[in-house]
Parts: C-alpha cells; sequence; structure tokens
C-alpha cells in the first residue's frame, strides 16, 4: 500500500529558516447594508444600488506561479447585504479583453477564467463556503473545512450569477442568499473572506489577502469582512421533490417470466433542506432516487480483498467530510462507508436446476436495496462545536424464485438501520481540534438463511489534532473500537472472512473460536509532522487488530497490521530557471503482523517538475525488499514473495490549449522473475470550442505473475494450495464529451469499453511458503497427471493414478461496455430536469500475439440491456 513521511525524525526540529515569509498583515473590506432597490443581477453594474460601497481589492498578490509578486492584472470587489441577501460585484480588468477564455463546463468544472469568494461566516478559522464565478456563467461551489485541506464541490447551493465582457476586461455580479451560509446571531458581525482569482492564460492564481502556498493552512489567514449589523441567522426550506419514469430494454429469454425484454415504471420521492434552528440543518430524502449517477468502472477482482468504489449518490456526496472518519490518509479504510447503504443484497439465491437445460428454476433480485428515508443533521454552534447525524433505513428485500410457474420469495437482504454519528470541538480558534464517531448497523434477521450476517455492529472512534507555532507543525491520533454481535455462525464467518483468515495454519496469535457470539477490535494511528515552508513531513504509526471488523458500515481491507512510515518533500513554488515549480519527495515504510513478523519493508522517490511553458513531467521509483501475503493462499498460510522495483514516469502537455495530452508508462519488476508488469495510461483532452470538451483516456495493461492464487484442493492427504503463471491482459477506453448549451443546460457522455483475459500456465502446489529460497516454496504439479474434462481439472498428484483432487479451469475472458448519456436542465436554480439513456453489454476481450489490431480487440455479441429515464424535480424555496 502506499505510504507517505519523511525520513529523519531530527527533521521536527528543523530550523524555521526554511520557512517562507509569514503572510502579509490581515486586509479588511467594511461593507454597508443595502438602502433602496437592490441591484439586478444582470452583469452590467449600472444600478444605484453599487454606488453605496466603494471598490476594494487591487494590489492582488500571486499565489501562483510567483508567490508573492503583484497580480499581472488588477480585480476589484464591491459587497453589499441586505436581511436575506449578500450581494457581491466583481470587475476583473484584462488588457486584452478579446483573450479573455471563456470555456464552458458542468457546475464546479471550473475551466477558463474565474474569480471567486471564501467566506468564513462562521469566523472560526476553519471552514469556509465557497462561490466561483466563471467568465462562461458557470457556477462553482465548495464547502471548504479542516482549514483548506477538504473542498468539497458536491455542495450545491442556491444563488445567482450573470457575467459580461466589455472593453476593460469582464464582470461578475452576484447574490447570495443568507439562507446558504450559517452564522452566529449577534449584534454585529465578523467574517473571514478571501477572493481569489484565475488569470488563465497565465495560468495565475492570485488572491486579496496574500497566503503563501506553502502556508500551513488556508481559512485561518482571511482577511476580515467587517461592518455587517443587525442581519439574523436564516432558516433555510427546501423541498425537492421528483418523478421519475423509468423504462427497460434488454435480452429475452426463453422460459424465464422475469427476463421478457422490457419493463417499465413510475416512482416519486422528495428531498428536503430544513434549517431547524440557524445552527442546524436538516437534510430529508424519502425513496431517493440514483438513476442519474454514473455507472461505476468495470473491475476484475483477483485478490482476496474488497474493491473499494467512490460514491456517487448525491444525497451521500454532498457534505460526507462530516462524517469521514478515515484512519490513515493513504488507503481507504474508514468507519463510514456510505455505499453500504443500499448495497446489493448479500444473499444468492442458489437454484435447483434438473433439467437438461438448467432452465427450471429462475430468480429475479434486485441490484440495490431499497432506501426507504434517510435523514441527516448537521449543525455548528458559535461556540465551535459541530456535528453531524445520520439515520438510515434499508428495506427488507426478497427474491422471487419461479419453478414451472410457481412462485415464491427468498430473504436475501434484511430490514436495516444505519446509524452515524460525528462531533468535533474546535480549541483556541481552530488550534485544537477533538471529536468522536460512533457508528451502529442493526439488522433484522428472520430467515435462517441470513443467519451469517451480524444483527448488530458498532463502532466508536476518538481523534486529537493539535497545531502549534502558527500552525507549522502538528500531531494527529485517532483510536477506533468495533464491535459486532450475532450468531455463532455469523462471527465464525468474521473470523475466516478474507480480512483477518484466523484460520492460518501459521497463525500464531488467532485461532478461530467457533462458540463465540461477538468479536471486538481495535485499530488507530499516531502522526507527528510539519506542514509549512520548503521543506515538510510527517512520520507516523498505524495498527488494525485482528479483531476489527468494519465492514457492515464503513470499510475495511486487511487487519492485522502494524505499519509505520516516514515521508517528507523538499519543495520549491517560486519560478526557478526554466521551471515554475518542483517538489521532491522520499518515503520508506514498513509493515508487520501481530505475529510482528515482517510482512513488507519499502522505499520511495519521486519527483514533480512544472514548466514555465506551463509542461508538467513526473517521475518515481520505488523499492520493496520483500513482501509476504497472510490472505493470498484464501486461509492457507503465509506466503512470501522476492522484492520488486517499480518505475514510472508522466508527461503532460500544456492543459491551456485547445488540444492537451499526458501519458503515464510505469514498470514493475519482481526479484527471482518471479512477476512482470507493464502499464500505460494515455489521457487526451480536446476542446474544439469553448461550450465542448472532449476527453478520451486509453489504458492497457500487461501483466505477468507466476505466484498467482487458483484454488485449494481437498485430498486424503490435506488441503493442496494451487498456484500458477497468470499472463492478463487488461484494456480500458474511457470517453466522456461534455456539450454546453447553456450553463444551465448540458449533454454529457461517458463510455467505457473495458475487457481482460488471462491464461494460467505452470500450476505449482505450495510446499513450503516461508522459505528463504524462492524455489524451495512450491513445487510444479505433474504434467502428466493433470487431465481435463468439461473444463475441470482432475489432477493425480503422486501418479498412482486416482485423482487426487479437483479445481476449476482458472482462463477468463470477460468484456464489458457500460456507458451513460444524460442531459440536464437546470431550469430554475435548484430545480432540474434530467433525461437520462444508460447501457451495459456484455462480451468479450480477446488478446493474442500479432499487430495491434489483430491482439486486441472488443467482442460484445449479447444484446444491450437498456434504460431510459426522465426524472423531474423542482426544488420549493422559502
Amino acid at each position: 500500500m502506499t505510504k507517505r513521511i519523511p525520513l529523519f525524525l531530527f527533521l521536527l526540529f528543523c530550523s524555521d529558516a526554511l520557512l517562507f515569509a509569514q503572510q502579509d498583515s490581515v486586509r479588511s473590506y467594511v461593507t454597508k447594508r443595502l438602502e433602496g432597490d437592490p441591484p439586478k443581477i444582470d452583469g452590467i453594474l449600472n444600478d444605484a444600488a453599487w454606488e453605496q460601497v466603494p471598490w476594494g481589492g487591487g494590489q492582488f498578490r500571486q499565489k501562483l506561479p510567483d508567490a508573492g509578486a503583484p497580480a499581472s492584472v488588477e480585480t476589484f470587489f464591491k459587497i453589499l447585504y441586505d436581511d436575506k441577501n449578500l450581494y457581491i460585484a466583481f470587475r476583473n480588468l484584462d488588457p486584452e479583453p478579446g483573450k479573455i477564455v471563456s470555456r464552458m463546463s458542468r457546475r464546479d468544472g471550473f475551466e477558463g477564467d474565474w474569480v471567486e469568494i471564501n467566506i468564513d461566516s462562521y469566523n472560526d478559522k476553519r471552514t469556509a463556503f465557497s462561490f466561483t464565478s466563471s467568465v462562461s456563467g458557470v457556477k462553482g461551489d465548495e464547502y471548504v473545512s479542516n482549514n483548506g485541506d477538504n473542498w468539497d464541490a458536491n455542495w450545491d447551493p442556491i444563488w445567482y450569477l450573470k457575467t459580461s465582457i466589455n472593453s476593460e476586461g469582464w464582470i461578475a455580479e452576484l447574490r447570495i442568499p443568507l439562507s446558504q451560509l450559517r452564522f452566529a446571531d449577534k449584534p454585529e458581525l465578523v467574517w473571514g473572506f478571501q477572493i481569489q482569482r484565475h488569470f488563465f492564460r497565465n495560468q495565475e492564481v492570485s488572491n486579496f489577502q496574500y497566503i503563501p502556498p506553502d502556508a500551513a493552512g488556508w481559512v485561518h489567514l482571511f482577511a476580515e469582512l467587517r461592518g455587517i449589523k443587525g442581519i439574523k441567522p436564516q432558516k433555510q426550506l427546501e423541498v425537492l421533490p421528483y418523478i421519475v419514469t423509468k423504462a427497460e430494454r434488454f435480452e429475452k429469454e426463453e422460459g424465464n417470466p422475469f427476463m421478457t425484454g422490457s419493463s417499465s415504471g413510475v416512482d416519486v420521492g422528495v428531498d428536503a433542506k430544513i434549517g431547524i434552528t440557524s445552527d442546524i440543518t436538516l437534510d430529508l430524502s424519502v425513496n431517493p432516487d440514483f438513476g442519474q449517477v454514473e455507472a461505476d468502472p468495470s473491475q476484475v477482482n483477483l485478490s482476496a480483498f474488497r474493491l473499494f468504489f467512490e460514491e456517487r449518490r448525491p444525497f451521500f456526496i454532498e457534505g460526507n467530510n462530516t462524517l469521514n472518519f478515515p484512519i490513515v490518509s493513504f488507503n481507504s479504510n474508514n468507519l463510514f462507508y456510505s455505499r453500504r447503504i443500499g448495497r446489493t443484497p448479500q444473499r444468492e439465491i442458489e437454484t435447483d436446476e434438473s433439467g437438461e437445460d438448467n432452465t427450471d428454476e429462475y430468480v429475479k433480485t434486485t441490484k440495490n436495496s431499497t432506501i426507504l428515508g434517510a435523514v441527516k443533521l448537521t449543525g455548528k454552534n458559535k461556540k465551535g462545536f459541530s456535528w453531524g447525524l445520520l439515520e438510515s433505513v434499508t428495506a427488507p428485500e426478497r427474491a422471487s424464485v419461479d419453478s414451472l410457474g410457481h412462485r415464491q420469495k427468498q430473504m436475501v437482504e434484511p430490514l436495516t438501520n444505519y446509524f452515524v454519528g460525528r462531533v468535533q470541538q474546535d480549541i483556541n480558534k481552530g488550534n485544537t481540534v477533538v471529536g468522536g464517531m460512533i457508528t451502529a448497523t442493526n439488522r433484522r434477521i428472520e430467515d435462517k438463511g441470513l443467519n451469517w450476517l451480524h444483527d448488530k455492529a458498532y463502532t466508536t472512534g476518538v481523534d486529537f489534532l493539535h497545531h502549534w507555532k502558527n500552525r507549522t507543525y502538528f500531531i494527529n491520533a485517532r483510536g477506533v473500537l468495533s464491535y459486532v454481535g450475532g450468531s455463532t455462525e455469523a462471527i465464525t464467518n468474521t473470523q475466516k472472512a478474507s480480512e483477518r483468515y484466523f484460520q492460518r495454519p501459521d497463525n500464531n496469535h488467532k485461532n478461530v473460536d467457533t462458540t463465540l457470539t461477538s468479536l471486538s477490535g481495535t485499530g488507530g494511528v499516531l502522526m507527528l509532522g510539519k506542514k509549512s515552508g520548503k521543506l515538510i513531513f510527517d512520520v507516523g504509526y498505524t495498527w488494525l487488530s485482528p479483531e476489527l471488523e468494519l465492514n457492515d458500515i464503513g470499510f475495511l481491507s486487511q487487519t492485522d497490521m502494524n505499519s509505520e512510515w516516514v515521508w517528507m518533500e523538499y519543495r520549491m513554488l517560486n519560478p526557478v530557471g526554466i521551471f515554475r515549480s518542483m517538489r521532491y519527495s522520499l518515503v520508506q515504510w514498513q509493515d508487520w503482523d501481530f505475529d510482528w513478523k515482517n510482512i513488507g519493508h519499502g522505499y520511495e522517490l519521486n519527483a514533480n517538475l512544472e514548466f514555465k511553458n506551463f509542461w508538467n513531467f513526473s517521475a518515481g521509483t520505488s523499492y520493496t525488499t520483500h513482501g509476504i501475503s497472510n490472505a493470498d493462499l484464501r486461509g492457507g498460510p503465509s506466503i512470501r514473495y522476492p522484492g520488486n522495483f517499480t518505475y514510472w514516469f508522466s508527461l503532460a502537455t500544456d492543459r491551456r490549449k485547445k488540444l492537451s495530452a499526458d501519458i503515464e508508462p510505469q514498470w514493475k519488476r519482481g526479484f527471482e522473475n518471479y512477476m512482470k508488469s507493464t502499464t500505460v495510461n494515455v489521457n487526451l483532452n480536446y476542446t474544439p470550442i469553448n461550450a465542448f470538451r472532449i476527453t478520451v483516456s486509453p489504458s492497457i495493461s500487461k501483466n505477468r505473475n507466476q505466484m498467482q492464487y487458483v484454488a485449494t484442493g481437498d485430498s486424503e492427504y490435506g488441503q493442496k494450495f494451487v498456484v500458477a503463471e497468470l499472463n492478463q491482459t487488461i484494456a480500458r477506453v474511457t470517453v466522456r464529451m461534455t456539450y454546453m448549451v447553456t450553463p444551465d443546460l448540458s449533454i454529457q457522455y461517458y463510455g467505457q469499453p473495458f475487457g481482460t483475459s488471462g491464461r494460467y500456465t505452470k500450476y505449482k502446489g505450495i510446499i513450503n511458503g516461508s522459505a528463504s529460497r524462492y524455489n524451495d516454496r512450491f513445487a510444479y504439479l505433474p504434467h502428466n497427471g493433470m487431465t481435463m474434462k468439461e473444463d475441470v481439472y482432475h489432477v493425480d498428484d503422486d501418479l498412482d493414478g486416482v485423482t487426487d483432487f479437483t479445481f476449476d479451469k482458472p482462463d477468463f475472458n470477460i468484456g464489458q461496455f457500460r456507458s451513460n448519456l444524460v442531459m440536464r436542465w437546470e431550469y430554475v436554480p435548484g430545480s432540474v430536469v434530467f433525461l437520462v439513456w444508460s447501457q451495459e453489454v456484455n462480451g468479450e476481450f480477446y488478446s493474442k500475439t500479432g499487430s495491434m489490431t489483430e491482439g486486441y480487440n472488443f467482442y460484445f455479441p449479447d444484446k444491450a440491456h437498456n434504460i431510459f429515464l426522465l426524472k423531474f424535480t423542482y426544488r420549493f424555496v422559502r
């Protein structure tokens, strides 16, 4: 796994001479309450209202590329307010207005020239609301947390924007309802704020309040917005009902009553955002619909572990930083993984297929569990105490089983309740933050076929973050505790699951106990670091006890792990010679299991260079001394792998151009020639006109692994763990096209043909997976003792004429094509019409010797599964 941190611990005390100069003194702007008619938001600025306040701004300074230098172009602004709204005007001067880049994109695309305002209305020095105005009229908005370390672009407030280009540059005019902000109920308020401008053709970012790019934070260094008097926090009320019509077309299967070739339906639901008080917001979703969500990328999992997929559903991704509790930053382990809610039903129904054509029984089940409702409650008070609560219920799911016309229902997922709670307290203006989190999963298990699931699962976590010396240094500590309960079958399965494999014969610290009805585990991290200056670093230790279990509502890949790491980066963020910026990093890491067996040790070196012609070059290499897996033999003994070298580089052209590209090849070579991998990723971006963007990203990977797990054979002599040489090819081409008819009307296409093929040869049985010599760890299965019958290998291991064990032929050839075509029209702010066409078709992928066109190609003979959706929403706002 990827690790991050500095090589020498003494760097904790490294001299402050390595820091850049501190930021400028705090600037301010004094606003006024609007008198008379409000300005018309038309991007013209000819309203008398704007004469009530002076222009602020000017003397912006560069953040990038030449930190601290005067901005190349001037930026001015005005701010007004009344009881309900904040009004903002920007004059973005440009000596060559004909060269202003007015590229369009979907919301939060941040293309072309733009200007933004960040508002710390809590004045807590840690959080802010960001509103970005693109010259093309496209909006961007983000919720900023953790003092600028987290920018959540899934926050979509309602606000109003118009822009125009004139002989002096361009104008942006905004109206932001105060209901979209959070602030204290005080007679007079002081808010933190920052104005930031992106001057596209120079790739220059400049700030009103200069903050060095190497500063230890963002929000706490903002300028001050003064003069706000007599306004009251607004109680937000937004109700968003929806109606969806859906039609499906797919291949008809003769005799299968569930595969008739078509289906259709209508669904309704509602989302709401309700301000309970000025500090508390309730998000509510009843029967949420996610039909417009982009499909997951296709994957084939040959490992023993779970795959992690990003959350794509709007209800769960907006504000997800509030309910986030990662154990460490360099992997996906987290107390809350929202994709557990509404997951694919976990029980698979085995049919009684007695006919010659295996067509006697048919099963119909859902792809996802129905979310009956979900509620999020979030808030933060003036004393710096913030909290987030989530409660969700998913319906019991039953599969329909048809046997010669007779129907019955079988439970595949029980009624489940999910709860997540997160609290944090800011101390000393956010220099210290303490917090905690709890989660609970409760299932009503009424079917014995689901006894292998936990009926309850709870986790709790506490965290502590402290900064000192102007937030230059920090210490971060987290601890987590898990508890799962259920039947003896459920807890036995948990002990034998791929995350822990207690049954390993060489596991000296844990054994399977079939009498247990609960299991508890711990995990945590302790980290020290420096985050400001030219030289930054962090060093840490993390552990995951063997008993830890998070996967009922969180994500956990593997337990039984202790890790230490050291990461260091030296950065030069101002132009030097031919470079705009340079970064160099060094990593050292080491892993042990709870037997304190060293299961991994490695080093990594990386460099990232940006040139003054706006090209980028990155390169890196890593060296692993060895690797030991406690999971690859699926419950068998641990297996030791030789070390390996990995090296890669990336070259990217100027992204300002209408046509840009980057290429990233990677090579990995194992010692003893045990493995070899070559991957090439390419990304092409083409913007023929400002409203149309095409991205094509092909990728191909060739892998050879002499020790790929195949099967576990059971014979009278015990278990035989079979591995083989796998030659695998993986190819995909991701295509995205976005056409912006207007800033509020877009047509977007996503498509990805994916293919992978794998051929297994040179079958081996593991005889001593931990032997010091590589060739002593296995013995080849006798070639003359292996016969194939109906894609099943029969192995006579001792050549006595009797089959000792069998396993299925593992070769695979998989092709899949997934695509989405989405028209999105925001006909009034917050109210949207979606027209969606989603398609999936399966087939094969060919990989063979010969020319490139002969060697690799996709074949999709199956009829596509098409889904057509029309979704209409209307947002009622008070």
